[in-house]
C-alpha cells in the first residue's frame, strides 16, 4: 500500500529533481489504495521536490466554453430556446473558485491548497505550489491558451520536467507548446467569464489546438530517447510513470509535428475537454 514516504521515495528513484519545477499529469486511481488519497500524493510530490521546488498542474475548465467537446456533446440536438436557456445556466470562470474539470483529484487538490496560485485563463489555467508558483502563473494571456504567453512558456524557460503518473502521453499538455512554433491555423474560442462583477461572454482567436496524435508522438519520443535516458520510466505506487525534460520534449515535438502533420481541419478534442485523469 503506497504511503507518503514510499511515494516520495519512488519519485526520487525516478529522478524527480530536488529544487526543480515539475508539471504533473496524474491518475490517483492508478496508484492503488493510497491512505489519505490526493492530499497524501501532493505532500509526497512536494517532499520529493524539496523546499525550493515547484509543483504545477493543469487546472482546465471546459464547463464555461462554447467550443469544447463537452459543450458540443451536451448541446447536440438542442432547439434554439433550450440552447439559450442552457447558456444562461452555465457558470462563468472565476480564478479563485471554479473547480478543475476532468483534470483528476490530484490536480484539484493542488488548486484547493491554501498556498496555491492559479493563472487566470478561463479555459486553460494552471495551478502551482512552491517557490516559483507566483511567477509561473502571474501572466496568462487570454489569446494564448497554451503558448509562449502561458505558464507553459515559463515552464520551458525554467527547464521544468514533466511527470506522467499513471497516464500516457495522450494527455501531455506540454506538447501543445510545440503547436505555436510556428503558430498553426487559428480559430475562434468563446467562454463565459466575470466582467465587472457580472457574468458575460468573451471571444478570442488562438491556435487551433489538437491532441489526437499525442500518443503517437509520445511513442516516437520514447524511441528517440534511446540510451541517453531522457524518458525515465518506473513505478510510483502501482502506477507506471514517466519523467522527462519539458524543453527537450517540446523541441522534439516541433520536429515531429513538422514531419507528421498536415494542415487542415481535424476531429481531435480541444484543450479544456474532460479528457484527462481521475
Amino acid at each position: 500500500m503506497p504511503t507518503e514516504a514510499s511515494i516520495a521515495a519512488d519519485l526520487r528513484s525516478l529522478g524527480c529533481p530536488e529544487g526543480g519545477t515539475l508539471l504533473v499529469h496524474a491518475s490517483l486511481a492508478s496508484m492503488g489504495a493510497v491512505p489519505g488519497g490526493a492530499p497524501t500524493v501532493v505532500r509526497a510530490l512536494l517532499a520529493a521536490l524539496g523546499p525550493g521546488g515547484t509543483l504545477v498542474v493543469p487546472s482546465f475548465t471546459a464547463g464555461n466554453s462554447l467550443t469544447s467537446p463537452a459543450y458540443v456533446s451536451r448541446t447536440r440536438g438542442m432547439t434554439d430556446r433550450r440552447l439559450r436557456a442552457y447558456h444562461d445556466t452555465m457558470e462563468p470562470f472565476r480564478t479563485l473558485s471554479t473547480p478543475t474539470q476532468g483534470m483528476g483529484r490530484i490536480a484539484e487538490e493542488v488548486r484547493c491548497t491554501r498556498e496555491a496560485r492559479r493563472s487566470g485563463h478561463p479555459q486553460t489555467s494552471f495551478a502551482a505550489l512552491g517557490s516559483r508558483a507566483q511567477w509561473i502563473t502571474a501572466q496568462h494571456a487570454r489569446d494564448c491558451l497554451l503558448g509562449e504567453r502561458s505558464p507553459l512558456g515559463r515552464l520551458y524557460e525554467l527547464g521544468a520536467h514533466i511527470l506522467l503518473l499513471g497516464v500516457g502521453f495522450d494527455v501531455c499538455t506540454a506538447f501543445h507548446l510545440a503547436e505555436y512554433r510556428p503558430p498553426g491555423s487559428t480559430r475562434r474560442y468563446d467562454c463565459k467569464v466575470m466582467l465587472d462583477g457580472t457574468p458575460g461572454w468573451v471571444s478570442f482567436v488562438d491556435v487551433d489546438l489538437r491532441d489526437e496524435d499525442f500518443g503517437r508522438l509520445g511513442g516516437w519520443l520514447e524511441t528517440r530517447s534511446g540510451d541517453d535516458g531522457r524518458v525515465a520510466r518506473g513505478r510510483i505506487g502501482d502506477a507506471e510513470s514517466r519523467l522527462l525534460p519539458l524543453r527537450w520534449a517540446v523541441d522534439a515535438a516541433v520536429e515531429w509535428m513538422n514531419l507528421n502533420r498536415t494542415a487542415g481541419p481535424h476531429p481531435g478534442p480541444r484543450p479544456g475537454s474532460d479528457q484527462l485523469t481521475s
